[in-house]
């Protein structure tokens, strides 16, 4: 079992920046895909952002390409989602996930295994 717990978020004023934490415990995540996901209230969750395993590819939806970086520290067991650039329409509960069943790079949603609980990104225009 993995256990991953998001931290970082909060209020922020539009063009302003936030990093989100997602640590885990349970297993060692340098084994598995990890990702970012968000749900705006009202709307399905969606992909975010993803990296590999080795931490070499990664991937990002269109709408935060540019603006947010998805990194890994292995040795602390932590993924982090970097956003900069901030809009409204990030506005969300920004949740982290692990794939165990894949080591590249994963979009989609049903290949993670693993969640967190979430953490509210709110952004004020």
């Amino acid at each position: 079992q993995v256990q991953l717990v998001e931290s970082g978020g909060g209020l922020v004023q539009a063009g302003g920046s936030l990093r989100l934490s997602c640590a885990a415990s349970g297993r060692t995540l340098s084994s598995y895909a990890m990702g970012w996901f968000r749900q705006a209230p009202g709307r399905e969750r969606v992909f975010v952002a993803t990296r590999s395993a080795s931490g070499v590819s990664t991937a990002y939806a269109d709408s935060v390409k540019g603006r947010f970086t998805i990194s890994r520290d292995n040795a602390k067991n932590t993924v982090y989602l970097q956003m900069n650039s901030l809009k409204p329409e990030d506005t969300a509960v920004y949740y982290c996930a692990a794939s165990i069943r894949r080591r590249t790079v994963v979009t989609e949603e049903t290949l993670y295994d693993y969640w967190g609980q979430g953490t509210q990104v709110t952004v004020s225009s």
